[in-house]
């Protein structure tokens, strides 16, 4: 994993933000069934505070979703361990993430995979991800800002594609860039349901496994 222990007393945190408050976050995901012990370094490790805005800080290890402006929220930490899981278990090297967002998933990504490409259709965002990925050091984290439905094709084939927000199904440009025995990990539904899924790339097509019921902002298209 990347050391983070070079960063400074802001990346640390104190009271609610701090490496205690990380603990107690990730003592929770494990209560809650999340077993890969690498995900749980890895989000134990990541500050997520500094993800958020300054005055919604204090929150930061609560395992509920909180907005990031643009109308898009941080995902909460389970859905954030959950999905990590899941394409773990393929042991990919090379992950797309659709909807950069805070930037949260992708830095968790880092610690576990060699690389990480991620899109984001706003700009706003990806500036203040980018600026996060530099301040903690993460170098392995290649981003891009541009309508993440039709993917980054210029990287594919990619071992794992992970999307953020969801769609009404899944856009075949996607599953277009799944490397053979490679998974994509979504979810899938409108306002009134959604589904996380993971599928997997074998020789006949694509095997689904349906993960559980969450709750996304939707999937957009172009660019802002």
């Amino acid at each position: 994993m990347t050391p983070l222990q070079r960063l400074g007393p802001e990346a640390l945190g104190l009271g609610m933000t701090s490496q205690r408050a990380r603990d107690r976050m990730v003592e929770r995901l494990q209560e809650t069934g999340i077993r890969d012990l690498r995900v749980l370094a890895a989000m134990r490790q990541i500050p997520r505070h500094l993800f958020i805005d300054e005055a919604l800080a204090s929150r930061a290890y609560e395992d509920t979703a909180l907005p990031i402006g643009c109308a898009q929220t941080i995902s909460q930490p389970w859905v954030v361990a959950r999905m990590t899981e899941a394409l773990l278990e393929r042991e990919p090297r090379r992950v797309l993430e659709i909807g950069t967002g805070s930037g949260y998933q992708a830095a968790v990504l880092s610690l576990l995979v060699d690389e990480v490409y991620t899109v984001e259709r706003i700009d706003e965002l990806l500036r203040q991800a980018r600026r996060r990925f530099r301040k903690l050091g993460l170098p392995t984290i290649r981003s891009r800002h541009d309508d993440g439905n039709a993917g980054w094709a210029e990287h594919a084939p990619f071992d794992a594609v992970i999307v953020t927000a969801a769609a009404a199904a899944l856009d075949p440009r996607l599953q277009a860039q799944v490397a053979p025995g490679g998974c994509l990990v979504a979810p899938v539904g409108g306002s009134g349901g959604q589904q996380l899924l993971r599928l997997v790339r074998e020789e006949s097509g694509f095997r689904q496994d349906v993960l559980g019921a969450v709750s996304f902002v939707p999937l957009l298209g172009g660019v802002l």
